[in-house]
């Protein structure tokens, strides 16, 4: 089971992507006034309890207090942001992402499993 940690500054993403050089990243764009996200948030804490990969990373940018942190996502990954996202980097590339209502426990298992 993979835990979900957030992020809160730029340091912190620059580890995590490190950290990550030869491990799956899923990284979750959340809003915290946002009752789509608060379902897509529950979607990746059930993906995270039962079923995903015990190597993946998962961090968590809430876009009120950390703006920054997920334009610095949006800027080395290339993909325009939105929220809630959640996108998936391996090897420091996104292979994968996904947002809003399509966040669900079906997608995320099927982009790990192939990924």
């Amino acid at each position: 089971m993979s835990k979900l940690f957030f992020l809160e500054d730029i340091a912190a993403l620059e580890q995590v992507l490190s950290a990550a050089k030869n491990k799956p990243l899923l990284v979750f764009k959340h809003s915290s006034t946002c009752p789509i996200s608060a379902r897509a948030h529950r979607e990746v804490d059930k993906f995270l309890a039962s079923d995903a990969p015990e190597e993946i990373l998962a961090c968590a940018v809430v876009v009120q207090t950390a703006r920054n942190v997920s334009d610095a996502v949006a800027a080395k990954t290339g993909v325009r942001h939105e929220t809630p996202q959640v996108l998936l980097i391996r090897e420091g590339q996104c292979v994968w992402n996904t947002s809003h209502r399509s966040i669900t426990l079906e997608s995320l298992q099927e982009a790990t499993a192939k990924r």
